[in-house]
């Protein structure tokens, strides 16, 4: 059964739908599964403005593309480039802003890591 938490995660849509106004933009989609996500990133300065999404999936991918365009918000693209690898293996302290991330990748979810990463596989696509 899915969580509450969960839920919320997923219906905050305050990122959700494409503008056409970006610096780089993507699609992918998750071969195992299905799942398809676009993202549009716009930089100011190399900070990222926003990060837009759109998704054909699950609700885990659907809740990591939320908790991901909240965690870019305002972010420096090399900082969250450098260190997004490092939260995803939750090798260090995160902070505040990444506790969804956090929730998302408990042991109860795993067998959804697929969906639950997709979001940030396509973030890397899109930056490259």
């Amino acid at each position: 059964m899915i969580d509450k938490r969960l839920l919320k995660i997923a219906s905050n849509t305050k990122f959700y739908g494409l503008k056409n106004n970006y610096t780089f933009k993507t699609n992918l989609k998750n071969s195992i599964c299905g799942d398809k996500i676009s993202i549009e990133i716009s930089l100011k300065k190399n900070t990222i403005q926003e990060l837009r999404y759109e998704t054909e999936a699950c609700i885990f991918c659907q809740a990591s593309a939320s908790t991901l365009a909240n965690i870019a918000k305002n972010t420096n693209l090399g900082d969250l480039r450098k260190n997004l690898s490092k939260y995803l293996n939750l090798s260090k302290k995160v902070p505040k802003k990444f506790n969804n991330l956090t929730y998302l990748l408990k042991d109860k979810y795993m067998n959804r890591k697929d969906c639950i990463l997709l979001p940030f596989k396509a973030f890397y696509k899109a930056i490259k």
